[in-house]
């Protein structure tokens, strides 16, 4: 357990940070203290809130002489408890909110500058300001911060063709643990003085380092996308389509992603104002959208694509987007899955890839197998088949007592899907990060090579293990 900041740490805090940087209120630190699941609840000695990259260094020298946790939190809309201190009492929340400036914006060469606090959709609009957009979006775009987003390497519906936020940082800067400011903002091409701390640090979910700004790619605003519903009866045939897309479309297929119709189920009867594309039920969906420059010319290529497949049976049905009214509904059934699953109850959510080609095979083998060892136990897969990620949620038995059953099984129930996932040579993590849900199975399962690097590296940079303890390696 970290040790309690002293009187003094804390009066010294206060005085450096002012009343808007600083609070120790319980009640008015609650909604922070909580991550977004509900999942882990902690408590914190004090909420600081630096206004600026100087404040966030102060901080962390104050804290390191006397070895004080502090816990990095964004727009604490993580999904592994990432950002959420422990429930000791003695460890400090740092929220990046405050820092919400965008420094810069250079259209020229498609890069900007933006603060840790910056929310993702602000920082859509920003761009598309500047005929430019960034390429990276999710679900809780609209509380989802720019620190947040590259400590955790957070991934998205785009990944197929701009790849995560790693690929999309090109500079980072960044507080280390013993206070020392790491200035990597510039968006050099070439770099070779040995190890990327940039890329270390993208990922890193704060434990080497607090993140408080970026450089970022950005890319022309797509000014003609088309985007497709389609019906199909597997996975397989699923793959199938993204490889026949692939070939003949290419780098203007920006997102492909698959859902059962149980998800599609689930969305309509919780989520006010949707409805189902294609009027009949099918096993499966596809949501697939390309991006470019001439609409005729996408519209085209997706329609001749679309109606080969259609003629050789590889898929059953399909509605073309006619607008961007209709491209959003779309995303919006998409979109919605996360929060209609909650509606149905509880449920265990695993954010799992492997190898795109073996894919249907986990889809369609890991239910089987959950099913053998938990009886009645229900799997659904859904999200970014275009590259290897689905979001894998295991549901109660009908008829039982949920949160029971899984107080009871759930340990066992995730053990056996990340182990299916790395025997086909896959990750147990996705894209939400390690956080403090999945660090014991990480430990338990992941090549013990990689975990003897990881803790090498948090042990060389915060020897002291001041910065988000008990997170991602412990």
């Amino acid at each position: 357990m970290s040790p309690a900041p002293s009187p003094d740490l804390l009066a010294r805090l206060a005085a450096l940070l002012g009343p808007k940087g600083y609070m120790a209120d319980p009640d008015s630190m609650a909604p922070w203290l909580t991550d977004w699941r509900g999942k882990y609840t902690g408590r914190a000695a004090a909420m600081l809130s630096p206004g600026s990259t100087e404040e966030v260094a102060a901080v962390v020298r104050l804290c390191a002489a006397e070895q004080a946790a502090l816990v990095p939190q964004g727009g604490n809309s993580g999904m592994v408890g990432g950002a959420t201190p422990d429930p000791g009492g003695n460890q400090l929340l740092l929220s990046l909110r405050r820092m919400n400036r965008i420094r810069s914006i250079d259209a020229a060469a498609q890069v900007a500058v933006a603060e840790a606090g910056v929310i993702l959709e602000n920082f859509h609009h920003a761009a598309l300001a500047h005929g430019l957009r960034f390429p990276l979006t999710l679900g809780g775009k609209g509380s989802a911060t720019i620190g947040g987003l590259v400590s955790t390497n957070a991934g998205g519906t785009q990944v197929l063709r701009h790849g995560t936020m790693r690929a999309l940082v090109a500079g980072i800067e960044a507080v280390l643990p013993d206070g020392s400011i790491f200035d990597g903002l510039a968006p050099l091409k070439k770099d070779n003085r040995g190890y990327d701390l940039r890329h270390l640090l993208c990922g890193a979910e704060g434990t080497l380092g607090i993140v408080t700004a970026a450089t970022l790619h950005l890319v022309p605003a797509a000014i003609a996308h088309c985007t497709a519903w389609i019906a199909i009866d597997s996975p397989e045939q699923a793959l199938r389509l993204l490889r026949q897309l692939d070939a003949s479309i290419g780098r203007e297929l920006e997102g492909f992603e698959i859902i059962p119709h149980a998800c599609l189920d689930a969305v309509l009867r919780h989520i006010p104002q949707t409805r189902a594309p294609i009027a009949a039920p099918h096993p499966w969906y596809v949501l697939a959208e390309l991006a470019g420059d001439n609409q005729q010319e996408l519209s085209d290529a997706l329609e001749r694509q679309l109606a080969t497949a259609l003629n050789a049976g590889l898929i059953r049905d399909v509605v073309i987007a006619k607008n961007d009214r209709e491209s959003d509904d779309f995303w919006r059934l998409r979109d919605s899955i996360s929060e209609a699953e909650r509606a149905e109850g509880p449920a265990l959510q695993h954010d799992v890839s492997v190898p795109v080609d073996l894919m249907p095979t986990f889809i369609a083998d890991n239910p089987a197998r959950l099913a053998a060892a938990f009886p009645g136990a229900r799997a659904l897969s859904f999200g970014h088949l275009g590259d290897g990620n689905v979001h894998h949620h295991v549901q109660p038995p009908v008829g039982t007592d949920g949160a029971a059953w899984l107080a009871k099984h759930g340990a066992g129930v995730s053990r056996l899907v990340y182990a299916h996932v790395i025997e086909l040579g896959g990750s147990l993590s996705a894209e939400h990060g390690i956080g403090q849900l999945k660090r014991d199975v990480m430990a338990e399962l992941d090549s013990p090579a990689r975990l003897a690097a990881l803790r090498a590296i948090k042990a060389g940079l915060d020897p002291a293990g001041i910065l988000n303890p008990g997170k991602l390696i412990g």
